[in-house]
């Protein structure tokens, strides 16, 4: 099994060490997705790992001839190459015949009578088979095609910055690599296609170390989570959702013994989710028991939650108001008719396919693009603030304190309480230490962490976030939504994040890409699934035949019967384990060494819980 063992991987920049003397060990098949606050450097430790960067200090060990194939945030191409060209520019000999493949054809077909050409494409098409190349280039097609890229002929240097970016993506899933770095694959990706790359990854052998913010994405394709915080990286085995879980209870176990109760009631909160049925008298006693810890826990729930509720202008009762607003950019329609009431308090999300007017429409709100046709209304005592998904240019001399207070000193909370500059960059997650950083030393994600506070500063009524969620880290994007939630004035944002807009949209306004806009009062995952999907026709198609399902089992087997009988002790014995390894987590203290060992054994335990549930359910389901 092909696997890399990193050792020792240290990187400063400048005056500030990112991580220091990190080691894991990434085997094949394993998707670990890497987590952590912007400027943290996992961009940096991805390049790193590409052979972009160098480090500081680190030792790798792999197979000879191991590959990596890298996805940058920004990619580039050599200009001149056009999109399949791009996608079979890497240096793998599979790539290097399928580029020569496409460059015969294209001269065949310039001149079908040439006979050199007709010479050079059968002696490439000979090749394509002796390197068993032709999957690989209908897989490129294919990819170009869900990723929404349909014009194979197009130059690359005719393409924006998103559509480059899915090129790039289309040429990392077909190069054959032993290790795949992706960084933020989702950004510029529609719902249709980041459902479509997560059943691709997941089908693929490669290691895959991957960067995003869409947490939906990170929850079904990670079976790993890296976290960077602290100058180091913690290893964590399971999706996102164990990932969360297994951090709570760390942060509990090292709390009160309030906290501890917290924790008996994640692990049954836990098994009650898995749909275990209480047949038995043994079974209902832990659901009686569950139900006592849950009324336990609403009773001595403190509300220590971080308050980010803030004052804002009074909204009268008018907001905004579009009558039969319309917009068409030379013969395409862009917003047709549309007319729409906002109300004090709404949450809405625009949502559609690219290039189907969302940014327009918001535009439209900010009064920065006039509507051909209608009128937009504006009540007197709106004070918007816009979000747009280019930041504008900041002083790279600036220091963060001093560009957060351009906006306002302070803020007033909803308590009257008023919020310092300083206090409100802590909220966002900037310490205070690093206050007087100037803005050029910021990473891409923290600049616009600091734009997006500095507007939330004027204290507006009236939010328009046209994607908010590209480039923000996942715990940033946290704070942002618990702000949202507590925002007292109306919100308006576009966003691809599924989790986002499931948080923060109570109804939707729905673009078809004709013009039509429709109003829908659902949540954005609902929707989705009463949505049909438009199929993308592919260039090659082949489907597997459909795997007859095996017939439901009548009787348990000798082995399951055996099984049965002590599955239930075997369940209370590795219970009374987990309250033993509680105990050694608690006990760790600030031993980080013994913390962690304890914590890695706790999640064993857990893992080993966890299967069993499922057997118990598994088996109870046959016996009926």
């Amino acid at each position: 099994m092909s696997h890399l063992i990193v050792s020792n991987l240290t990187k400063t920049v400048g005056e500030k060490t990112l991580f220091e003397n990190i080691d894991f060990t990434i085997y094949a098949g394993e998707r670990a997705g890497l987590i952590g606050v912007n400027g943290t450097g996992k961009s940096t430790f991805l390049s790193i790992l590409a052979n972009r960067i160098e480090a500081d200090q680190l030792s790798m060990d792999h197979p000879n001839q191991y590959r990596i194939a890298f996805l940058e945030q920004d990619p580039k191409f050599d200009k001149g190459l056009t999109v399949l060209q791009a996608v079979f520019s890497g240096d793998s000999p599979v790539l290097q015949i399928n580029r020569k493949y496409e460059e015969a054809l294209e001269k065949l077909n310039e001149d079908s009578s040439s006979v050199e050409y007709q010479n050079l494409y059968m002696d490439i098409q000979q090749k394509m088979d002796e390197y068993n190349a032709w999957d690989i280039n209908a897989m490129a097609k294919t990819a170009l095609n869900k990723l929404g890229i349909d014009m194979f002929d197009r130059q690359v240097n005719e393409l924006s910055g998103g559509q480059l970016k899915r090129v790039a993506l289309a040429k990392v899933l077909v190069e054959p690599a032993d290790l795949i770095l992706l960084d933020e694959p989702t950004n510029h990706l529609d719902v249709q296609s980041s459902e479509w790359l997560q059943e691709s990854l997941a089908k693929l052998s490669s290691a895959i170390i991957f960067v995003t913010h869409d947490r939906y994405f990170l929850d079904g394709v990670s079976t790993h989570i890296y976290e960077i915080a602290d100058q180091t990286m913690y290893t964590h085995r399971g999706n996102y959702g164990d990932y969360l879980e297994a951090k709570a209870i760390r942060e509990e176990m090292a709390a009160s013994s309030q906290l501890k109760l917290q924790n008996r009631f994640r692990s049954e909160l836990k098994w009650i989710r898995r749909g275990a049925k209480a047949r038995t008298t043994k079974q209902k006693a832990r659901i009686q028991r569950f139900d006592q810890l849950d009324e336990q826990m609403e009773r001595n729930n403190d509300n220590t939650s971080l308050d980010m509720k803030l004052a804002t202008t009074r909204l009268g009762k008018k907001v905004l108001e579009g009558i039969e607003l319309s917009k068409a950019y030379t013969d395409k329609k862009i917003i047709q008719n549309f007319s729409f009431l906002l109300q004090p308090g709404d949450r809405i999300g625009i949502v559609g396919p690219n290039g189907a007017g969302k940014s327009t429409l918001i535009n439209m709100l900010a009064e920065k693009i006039q509507p051909d046709s209608g009128e937009l209304q504006v009540g007197q005592t709106v004070k918007i603030a816009h979000f747009e998904q280019t930041i504008p240019p900041m002083n790279p001399n600036t220091r963060m304190i001093e560009y957060v207070r351009e906006s306002s000193n302070d803020i007033e909370g909803s308590d009257g309480v008023r919020h310092s500059a300083a206090q409100m960059l802590e909220r966002f997650l900037f310490p205070l230490k690093v206050h007087g950083t100037p803005i050029g030393k910021l990473s891409g994600g923290e600049r616009k962490r600091l734009h997006l506070l500095k507007l939330l500063m004027e204290q507006p009524n009236v939010l328009l976030l046209d994607e908010p969620t590209n480039d923000l880290d996942i715990q940033t994007l946290s704070v942002l939504e618990d702000f949202i939630e507590q925002f007292p004035g109306v919100v308006i944002t576009i966003s691809h994040d599924r989790f986002f807009l499931d948080r923060i949209a109570k109804k939707l306004w729905v673009l078809d890409g004709k013009g039509n806009t429709r109003e829908v009062q659902e949540i954005y995952s609902d929707f989705l699934e009463q949505t049909p999907e438009v199929e993308v026709e592919d260039v090659v198609i082949v489907e597997p035949e459909p795997i007859k399902q095996k017939e439901q089992k009548k009787k348990l087997t000798f082995k399951e019967q055996k099984e049965w009988e002590t599955i239930e002790d075997d369940i209370a014995k590795v219970e009374k384990s987990i309250i033993s390894a509680e105990k050694e987590v608690e006990l760790a203290g600030a031993d980080f060494e013994k913390l962690q060992k304890a914590t890695q054994h706790l999640e064993a335990l857990n893992e080993q819980y966890n299967m069993l549930i499922e057997r118990w359910s598994y088996l109870q389901e046959i016996i009926g």
